[in-house]
């Protein structure tokens, strides 16, 4: 579990190096990183400097926190976040949500690059998440209890925020614009899933499958804060296509979006 102390003292670290801390935090996926580079009047600290803090060392995801003006609101993003197939304790995978609820943060945009399942969906669309699924059946919550981080057993009824989803899809409507809605099923990896996976995870109830978000969601419905999510589909998941699944086209997609991308982040910060 979290130790509380650590995640105080990476919260008083980051303090000591950047002023004004926002109330609004974004975790930035595989190859949506360059959101972080729009922001004006940055604090950019490396993860590798901030106590306790894991380091990412996936592709994608470069490993720094960035605290700035995006579009007049003062975010905090991380660029890159944790997985358990890194080899990362479970407690490290959900440190930062811990370092966020310290730092003040409320409200929580996360965001993650996926496979496809639902056959509506193509590469290159974002889907607002509505609910996740635990295939793995691991809780990063697993261990004695800190209460100063949250309560013993978190409510997971309502994983994202309603009323921030409903005034989203509201202003995209004014915009002339829709988003789809769907379920995110979180597999371990590294491995991507194989056919046979993706038509028992269809059956489910999954819409797009990736391997991350599901323990940042239950360490934020954990830490009491509110939760947005959007799921960039790079490539449409195991069996649906012929062609073999590799991280280089997950990026590549990612990079085809960031328009399309920053705009429903800016609308998510507009709203809030």
């Amino acid at each position: 579990m979290v130790n509380y102390e650590r995640v105080r003292e990476a919260a008083d670290y980051i303090k000591s190096v950047c002023e004004n801390i926002p109330d609004v935090a974004v975790v930035l996926g595989s190859g949506l990183g360059f959101l972080a580079d729009k922001a004006e009047n940055t604090c950019v600290i490396d993860y590798k400097d901030i106590p306790n803090f894991p380091v990412s060392t996936v592709p994608g995801h470069e490993g720094k926190l960035v605290i700035g003006d995006l579009w007049e609101k003062r975010v905090i993003m991380m660029k890159g976040r944790f997985h358990f197939y890194e080899g990362h304790e479970a407690w490290k995978v959900i440190f930062p949500i811990y370092v966020f609820k310290e730092l003040g943060v409320k409200r929580l945009i996360l965001t993650n690059s996926s496979g496809g399942i639902n056959m509506d969906y193509k590469p290159g669309d974002i889907v607002l998440i509505k609910d996740v699924i635990n295939i793995s059946l691991k809780s990063p919550l697993r261990g004695q209890n800190d209460d100063r981080l949250g309560v013993r057993f978190p409510d997971m009824s309502r994983p994202f925020d309603r009323e921030w989803m409903k005034k989203v899809k509201e202003k995209l409507r004014e915009e002339g614009k829709e988003i789809d809605e769907g379920v995110y099923i979180w597999s371990l990896g590294p491995s991507y899933e194989t056919p046979a996976e993706i038509r028992a995870f269809r059956k489910l109830g999954a819409d797009m499958v990736g391997m991350s978000t599901v323990p940042e969601v239950i360490a934020a419905a954990h830490a009491g804060l509110k939760v947005l999510g959007f799921s960039c589909i790079t490539n449409m998941a195991a069996g649906i296509l012929e062609e073999p699944l590799k991280h280089e086209d997950v990026i590549r997609v990612a990079n085809m979006v960031k328009d399309k991308f920053a705009q429903l982040v800016k609308v998510a910060l507009e709203v809030v």
